[in-house]
């Protein structure tokens, strides 16, 4: 059961390849990068870290605007490899981190957030993927890689249920700070 639960404590955010020429064919892409917001909102108030990557960003172009300038700091990951684990740059990041709780959003659901999330469950890592802040460019493709998680251990949530499993309680500056945003 352990796998279920997020605290701020142990959980660190990662957003895939959320990227200007990958998000121009993407239908979900004003949906994704909300509810990503949503969630870099949510690692800024309860101050857990948040690690970025960028697939081949000279083909396909630098992290959109609106997720760049809501990032804490633009320090992105940039990887080959469709997994980020395969990039020995994020590995290090993550494991420096030392928080052992992922959520997971991005692009394409069943190429790169498939492949780093297979990854971070390889690596032991509990991973929350985030289904309405994941996206492909067909509803296929989305459903084949949100299934394939799931099967392989993952835990596929949503963004309203992420932000309440870390805020923990109402009441707080905090919870009234991220229950503002998702009205």
């Amino acid at each position: 059961m352990d796998k279920f639960f997020l605290t701020k404590r142990d959980t660190v955010l990662v957003v895939v390849d959320i990227q200007e020429r990958l998000a121009a064919v993407m239908s979900e892409r004003q949906k994704v990068i909300g509810n990503s917001l949503h969630l870099i909102e949510a690692a800024k108030v309860l101050h857990f870290p948040v690690l970025l990557s960028e697939q081949y960003p000279k083909g396909l172009g630098p992290t959109v605007p609106e997720i760049k300038g809501a990032l804490p700091s633009y320090e992105p990951i940039e990887k080959l490899m469709f997994g980020c684990c395969g990039e020995p740059m994020f590995m290090e990041a993550i494991a420096s981190i030392g928080k052992r709780s992922v959520i997971l959003c991005g692009m394409e659901t069943h190429v790169c957030v498939l492949q780093t999330c297979l990854g971070l469950l390889r690596e032991g890592y509990a991973v929350h993927v985030v289904q309405d802040a994941i996206c492909s460019r067909s509803k296929e493709n989305y459903r084949i890689g949100t299934e394939f998680m799931r099967d392989a251990g993952a835990v596929i949530t949503g963004t309203e249920t992420v932000l309440f499993q870390l805020l923990e309680k109402a009441g707080t500056e905090e919870f009234k700070i991220l229950s503002r945003r998702i009205k």
